[in-house]
């Protein structure tokens, strides 16, 4: 049986493993990014490379901030189990989350409710009601 200390130092390396991920992600996707845009602007120009830039480093910071949602998550629930950490949890996913939704919208240019099934979508859609 784990004692409790054990446990809790355990969560603690969960927590920064997730901590440390996310912010390899957005390091390593805003590098990524930026080296792929500049590929880009070699083949098909600088408005291209910007659009490629901007998308790619959205999509890294959506991804990065997920990890650090789930860090968050971890650290409250197993370690900081009090109130206060409960409530301060709940403002950094509802900010986290808004940052996330406004970041998607933007990389789509649409809000989710209102974007078109791609075509892949539609078939996998008529496939699932067969």
């Amino acid at each position: 049986m784990i004692s409790d200390e054990r446990f809790d130092e355990l969560m603690e390396l969960v927590v920064h493993g997730f901590e440390i991920a996310g912010v390899a992600v957005l390091v390593v996707g805003a590098l990524g990014a930026f080296i792929h845009a500049a590929l880009v602007a070699r083949r098909r120009g600088l408005p291209a490379a910007y659009e490629t830039a901007r998308r790619s480093v959205g999509r890294a910071i959506l991804l990065g901030l997920e990890l650090l949602i789930v860090a968050d998550i971890v650290l409250t629930i197993t370690i900081d189990a009090t109130l206060d950490s409960a409530l301060a949890l709940g403002l950094i996913v509802i900010v986290r989350t808004f940052l996330s939704f406004s970041l998607e919208v933007e990389l789509e240019g649409t809000l989710p409710w209102r974007r078109r099934p791609q075509p892949r979508d539609r078939a996998a859609a008529d496939a699932s009601t067969t």
